[in-house]
């Protein structure tokens, strides 16, 4: 692809560990709506997959099947930059630093990237494809973490632990 001719997909999963009605949950799902709204705003920003579309749901309306407390954030940016200056230098950052509080550890890789042509809107079906390769392969072209990136400089100077990629 040529310089320009493409966009930064990224698929985030997380099991959460209540029903999204669940008391613990209470302050995670009443920020998704802002922070939300916060990653629409900023430069670079291209798309987000939508939820029910329910206030205060966020994704939380679209559900990988046979799991309803499974939690997908699926966006796309156009640029390595431009999503990490939203993951690192946001309101994003405090919510991405207490997940433990909200989400079960898995034990396995719950992110992936990939470049995508631009104008092109990833299906969750895609996504989860690529999720899928980067755990049974590794990082790719097709499917990769932050470690793959040369770009992703604020990933490498330690704003992100290791643990966001795995």
């Amino acid at each position: 692809m040529q310089p320009g001719a493409r966009h930064l997909a990224q698929l985030n999963i997380g099991r959460l560990v209540a029903a999204t009605d669940d008391p613990r949950l209470a302050e995670f799902m009443a920020a998704l709506d802002r922070v939300n709204d916060l990653g629409r705003r900023m430069p670079g920003f291209v798309w987000m997959m939508e939820g029910s579309g329910t206030p205060g749901t966020g994704n939380s309306g679209t559900e990988v099947p046979g799991d309803p407390r499974m939690s997908v954030n699926m966006t796309v940016w156009e640029s390595v930059e431009t999503l990490e200056a939203f993951v690192w230098n946001t309101l994003h950052q405090r919510f991405y630093e207490r997940r433990a509080e909200w989400f079960e550890s898995s034990g396995e890789m719950h992110f992936v990237m990939w470049w995508v042509p631009e104008g092109h809107v990833p299906t969750l079906d895609e996504g989860l494809g690529r999720l899928a390769r980067l755990r049974a392969h590794g990082n790719s072209d097709e499917a990769f973490d932050w470690s793959w990136l040369e770009e992703a400089r604020r990933w490498r100077a330690g704003n992100c632990s290791r643990m966001a990629a795995e």
